[in-house]
């Protein structure tokens, strides 16, 4: 049965999560959807907060062997009619009858139920339909966001960063479900775009990896991650299951709980407990307490070999081991590799028996790695963060230009194919942000109180033009809705496991 569909009448009945009526403050905030195959919306005109140039040359035509990753991880679903469309839906969108008309042009005879898909720590996310549009989305439900301090600023920095991006590569945000009522003002609801699979489904699967296939994802990972870096955004938790991958290949990174804001020019303290352990970067092991966006590279070089290798690389019990497993591939660092390691961590370093490098090891991983590729593996995978290669350099490495121009010629949004089937490439193949998060965003953001962030992040959603120019909001009378709203998170925790105490 569907969980989300249209309300078509002007009054909104007193369904929504919390049994209060919402307003159509909004209902003048719109624009003309005239094209749309799905729906016609009519209202005033004025200019969709979320437009973006990028979405309306979209050429995303995956082909060939790219397809059988998509067959090979999605689940077989049973499709049904629902029984009543308006009874069943867990949001709904609000109209004001007097200018705005909603057309359904089409008929589908099969829905596809909604249903959980996610279970991450900091939310839950279902895939949906989008009642103005029929297309298919993932709603994430962002609980207890008032419960703490951290919370609460975890999720407004999130929200935030979801709204700003623009980029292939990088899961953004559609729209915001408005809330029913400030003083009842305690979980957020945000609709994205619905990606089928992810990457550690692809790895754990039976499905082949071609040399192709490593290259393409790869090269999307990087290229988001130049974005995410652009725009002084270190992401802090870069793992397969964070890299969401769709029928064609096309591959973002998303899951932003831990994201930060950096100014690469400033040195100041950040906590050390990031960073799934598999892909914990050496620095934040020995407890660097300052760091930079090579600890996303290096999550990213950890995973293109385990890419190549099928497994996790360094798959260890715990930090110390996790540290003992990395020392014995790249040896012993120097005293000046592990500057920014507490005391602790260098003197354990210290008393340990010393290790030649082993990084022919590389070469065993599988048969695809080559000479150039165990060379980006292994310029990612420094010791010494300063000597790690940066994003910008790992995108122009020899072994992703095939991956490169394999994306740029069916799968980006940058580039276009004219009438004549003839491919126009964009100037600029990895754009960055165009409007850099400034550092005293994030340093506003550690001083504001609870009250604050709340008065805050509640006007940021209600003022906030929605998709369309229609807003949505939940509907209690869903069938689905016990289900929604019983679904928790996977961790109470704000945080991964902390990592080992030197100290």
């Amino acid at each position: 049965m569907a969980l989300v569909t249209s309300h078509m009448n002007a009054n909104v009945p007193s369904a929504n999560l919390f049994g209060t009526p919402v307003g159509d403050k909004n209902s003048s905030n719109g624009q003309n959807i005239a094209n749309n195959s799905n729906v016609t919306i009519q209202k005033q005109h004025h200019k969709n907060h979320h437009n973006s140039t990028s979405h309306h040359h979209s050429q995303r035509n995956g082909q060939g062997t790219f397809d059988a990753i998509y067959n090979a991880t999605l689940n077989n679903n049973d499709f049904s009619d629902p029984v009543n469309k308006t009874e069943t839906n867990l949001i709904k969108a609000i109209f004001n009858e007097q200018n705005v008309t909603f057309v359904d042009q089409t008929s589908p005879k099969r829905y596809e139920p909604d249903r959980p898909i996610g279970y991450g720590a900091f939310g839950v996310v279902w895939s949906v339909t989008d009642p103005r549009n029929h297309k298919k989305v993932a709603l994430k439900k962002m609980p207890n966001v008032f419960q703490n301090l951290a919370s609460c600023k975890r999720v407004f920095r999130e929200i935030r960063m979801l709204d700003s991006f623009r980029h292939d590569n990088v899961l953004g945000l559609l729209d915001i479900l408005q809330p029913t009522d400030k003083h009842f003002f305690q979980e957020i609801y945000i609709l994205t775009e619905l990606m089928q699979s992810d990457l550690h489904k692809i790895i754990v699967s039976p499905q082949p990896l071609t040399s192709d296939h490593i290259k393409v994802f790869v090269y999307q990972i990087l290229r988001g991650l130049k974005y995410l870096h652009s725009a002084n955004i270190l992401h802090r938790d870069i793992k397969p299951g964070n890299l969401l991958v769709n029928s064609n290949c096309i591959l973002k990174i998303c899951d932003f709980g831990l994201a930060r804001v950096w100014n690469p020019k400033e040195q100041v303290n950040m906590t050390h407990e990031v960073v799934t352990q598999y892909y914990r970067a050496p620095e934040l092991l020995m407890g660097a307490r300052k760091y930079t966006g090579a600890i996303d590279v290096w999550s990213v070089g950890c995973i293109f070999a385990e890419l190549l290798g099928r497994r996790i690389l360094f798959q260890a019990q715990g930090p110390i081991e996790q540290l003992n497993m990395i020392i014995d591939l790249l040896g012993t660092p120097n005293t000046d590799e592990m500057r920014n390691a507490c005391d602790g961590a260098k003197n354990y370093i210290m008393r340990s028996a010393y290790r030649q490098p082993n990084t022919m090891k590389f070469y065993s991983l599988s048969h695809q790695a080559s000479h150039e590729a165990v060379h980006l593996l292994i310029s990612m995978l420094m010791f010494d963060p300063e000597k790690r290669m940066n994003v910008d350099d790992a995108l122009a490495h020899p072994y992703l230009e095939e991956g490169r121009m394999r994306f740029h010629s069916c799968m980006c949004s940058c580039c276009y194919t004219t009438p004549r089937k003839e491919r126009i490439f964009a100037k600029i193949s990895d754009p960055g942000h165009q409007m850099p998060f400034d550092s005293k965003w994030e340093k506003e953001l550690t001083r504001l109180s609870m009250f604050d962030l709340r008065e805050r992040l509640y006007k940021y959603i209600t003022e906030r033009t929605p998709l369309f120019g229609i807003p949505l909001c939940i509907n209690t009378n869903s069938a689905s809705y016990r289900d929604f709203v019983n679904s928790s998170v996977a961790q109470a925790s704000e945080l991964p496991p902390s990592p080992n105490a030197w100290d």
